[in-house]
């Protein structure tokens, strides 16, 4: 498998399993940023989670409540904002390299459908 780029409203996702160092790219629009191979493994386990974490709440929650939520790991922090149903992410690299960026709502669901087609998540 060669290097794929998939992208939809919101955001874009790469992957390069011929690289020996950043074979993972995220990104949104006006930004991107690639990640290292543990990076990446870590970015996939944290939003999958993140996501199934505003999932749970969510039920918990009236209409007009809105959500917060965050996911650390040793690399990286994830961060849900906003209406169970409708939140934006951001996202902090907190090793070695620094970096953030945000998704806005609406780029989640289709992103998250997305990663196991990248790498066989």
């Amino acid at each position: 498998m060669g290097r794929i780029l998939k992208q939809g409203d919101g955001w874009r996702l790469g992957w390069n399993p011929d690289s020996e160092d950043f074979p993972g790219l995220i990104g949104a629009e006006g930004w991107a940023l690639e990640l290292t191979w543990a990076e990446w493994d870590e970015f996939q386990r944290l939003l999958v989670s993140l996501t199934e974490a505003v999932a749970a709440i969510a039920s918990e929650l009236m209409d007009e409540e809105k959500v917060a939520c965050e996911m650390e790991g040793e690399l990286l922090w994830l961060g849900a904002e906003g209406y169970a149903q409708h939140y934006d992410v951001r996202i902090v690299l907190s090793s070695g390299r620094r970096a953030e960026g945000s998704w806005a709502a609406g780029a989640i669901a289709s992103m998250v459908q997305t990663l196991p087609t990248l790498s066989g998540f």
